[in-house]
């Protein structure tokens, strides 16, 4: 059942991030294409056998969501669905948190633990209600800051995931690593999931200049 809706929630992802960049299907598709490599790896268990394979994946996902990022034409981008894709925040970090149960992930990733992304997420929520009810956007400033706020609160997190992993830089959570990314599908959090959220947050702050 977790299972089926993690991938629900990276679909979903997928769809909100091809409406809010303007229905750019070549980005879109770089996106897929990739994440088919990573769950055929993931589902073969590739990444479980071998982890040290896993950062490889990583600094693929990063070149590829550079690359992305460079291909997303500001003018065409619409700003509810990128918004909208914040508040699936919300359903990431309940997952996390049934991983947790499940011992796969530390608590320390949960939002019982060091994780506040979910705060992003109900925020990005309440904006979303507002700019739609109000039928205008909050100011300018607010939205800058609350933008460079969940840049901060993910990038926290990533460094919190990266270091309670089962490689050789751990750091954290050694009685119960981070082994759920290893594993299909939420092999897609860190290579699809994520890096849109961050995509997604840098085209926002690029749409107010």
């Amino acid at each position: 059942m977790l299972e089926a809706v993690f991938l629900f929630i990276t679909l979903l992802t997928l769809f909100l991030f091809y409406i809010g960049i303007g229905k750019n299907l070549k980005v879109v598709s770089i996106f897929i294409g990739w994440q088919l490599v990573i769950g055929l790896l993931s589902y073969f268990e590739v990444f479980k056998e071998k982890p040290l394979l896993f950062p490889l994946a990583i600094i693929g996902t990063i070149l590829l969501s550079v690359l992305c990022l460079r291909m997303i034409a500001v003018s065409k981008l619409k700003r509810n669905f990128l918004i909208g894709i914040h508040i699936i925040r919300i359903p990431v970090e309940l997952c996390l948190y049934a991983l947790y149960i499940e011992s796969m992930i530390p608590e320390i990733m949960t939002f019982s633990g060091w994780n506040f992304d979910v705060l992003i997420g109900m925020s990005a929520g309440i904006i979303l209600i507002y700019e739609l009810v109000k039928n205008k956007v909050i100011a300018r400033k607010s939205f800058i800051v609350w933008n460079y706020i969940g840049l901060l609160f993910l990038s926290f997190i990533v460094i919190i995931a990266i270091l309670s992993s089962p490689l050789p830089i751990q750091q954290f959570a050694f009685e119960q690593p981070n082994v759920a990314i290893f594993q299909f599908p939420y092999c897609f959090l860190p290579t699809c999931i994520v890096p849109i959220v961050f995509i997604s947050h840098f085209l926002l702050i690029k749409h107010l200049k």
